[in-house]
């Protein structure tokens, strides 16, 4: 593993990309992290909202939405080493809710033109999104008509304020067919959110209380979580989204924010609020096989199966999967993993994945590497913006 710091001329380098994204009014302040080899370099740029009167700092909270399914993979994994689940089991057993499955015959087709399941469900099937549920592009497909109908999450946008927990969430989505055979396709996000159903039904614990418990309190991470609490409001700013050429609010700071409040449904892969610190935490023990300050939390053999590929090369160049990961980017347990050559600046081997609300997250574990960038903007598309691209770029070119 590498491990030698930044030079000073490249940790130059990094800020400058930084300030440009500034500057050019893509977002209008951002925090960044690099760290290597003890190193760790904190860069904070601009203000927290459009109007400029606080400035980014350090411990800004930011919504970090798909980089959640770190997270909860982490929760799943824990449970697997405990014998409370396995990963090739069904899911059936925790959630017979979605026992018995029929699958669309057509993607686009009537939801009773179906034919039975080729086989079940399984947990590693959640973990690596081939569980035949996820995002579809389609919105006049019946089955998308349906999930907006049945309002529940794991289709698409986040929600933290969906009226209904765990239970309610898996009886409604076992109403639905799968849109391809278990197995078959990586489709995004949904299988997530059933990671996180399944936690709470394995552990006997509400998701957000077993992340509290098992991942964020031991890894020192105050203020990660699925809401943020009174005192710590006043460092969550706006959200915003693109429109017409500038930016607009997408949701509110402190208080009057939808993270304000604890959800009913705690999203397993879009939930969390977090800070580069505590984000760097949790890099750490991934980076040291599982372990943090001492203590072991996952075993080795659980972080290699989380950040190794499991998606064939046909499967991740599919075009509505690669749509989504980009090109080079397979799939572990709840990140993306590079194994094909990319041309978004990120080397083979490294691992992490990026949250729409503007945030990204990724580790080479060969250079030792973390790079953690946080802003208030929403992403135009599944590919992240040209400012993180720039900050990974200028993060290997910063290597001693």
């Amino acid at each position: 593993m590498g491990g030698k710091g930044f030079t000073a001329e490249g940790l130059s380098g990094i800020g400058a990309a930084l300030r440009q994204g500034v500057d050019s009014g893509f977002t209008p302040g951002l925090a960044a992290l690099v760290d290597r080899g003890g190193q760790t370099e904190v860069f904070t740029v601009g203000h927290t909202g459009l109007d400029g009167e606080e400035p980014m700092r350090r411990d800004s909270i930011f919504r970090i939405a798909s980089m959640t399914k770190l997270v909860t993979a982490t929760a799943v994994m824990m449970l697997a080493e405990e014998g409370k689940l396995r990963l090739d089991e069904p899911v059936d057993r925790l959630a017979p809710e979605l026992a018995d499955r029929r699958v669309l015959r057509r993607i686009d087709g009537p939801l009773d033109d179906t034919v039975p399941a080729r086989r079940p469900i399984t947990v590693e099937d959640t973990l690596t999104y081939r569980l035949g549920w996820g995002i579809q592009f389609d919105p006049d497909a019946p089955i998308i008509k349906a999930v907006a109908e049945l309002e529940i999450t794991g289709f698409g946008m986040p929600d933290p304020l969906q009226p209904f927990g765990v239970d309610e969430w898996l009886k409604r989505l076992g109403t639905l067919p799968l849109m391809r055979q278990p197995g078959e396709a990586w489709l995004y996000t949904t299988g997530s959110d059933l990671q996180a159903a399944l936690v709470e039904r394995a552990s006997g614990m509400a998701f957000d209380d077993f992340v509290r418990e098992r991942i964020t309190e031991p890894l020192g991470m105050a203020d990660t979580g699925f809401f943020v609490t009174p005192q710590k409001q006043p460092r969550l700013g706006v959200s915003y989204r693109p429109e017409d050429r500038k930016l607009v609010p997408f949701d509110a700071a402190g208080a009057q924010s939808r993270y304000a409040r604890r959800p009913r449904f705690p999203e397993g892969d879009s939930g969390l609020t977090s800070t580069v610190d505590d984000l760097l935490a949790f890099s750490r023990m991934l980076l040291a096989g599982g372990e943090h300050g001492g203590k072991r939390l996952l075993s080795e053999a659980s972080v290699a199966a989380m950040t190794t590929n499991h998606l064939p090369q046909a499967l991740a160049a599919a075009p509505g999967a690669e749509a989504i990961l980009g090109q080079g980017h397979g799939w572990g347990y709840g990140m993306s993993v590079l194994a094909w050559p990319s041309k978004d600046g990120l080397r083979p081997g490294a691992f992490g994945w990026s949250g729409g609300f503007g945030t990204s997250w990724y580790l080479d574990p060969a250079e030792g590497l973390t790079t953690i960038i946080l802003t208030p903007r929403l992403f135009d598309s599944p590919d992240p913006p040209a400012l993180h691209k720039a900050f990974w770029a200028a993060a290997y070119a910063a290597l001693a």
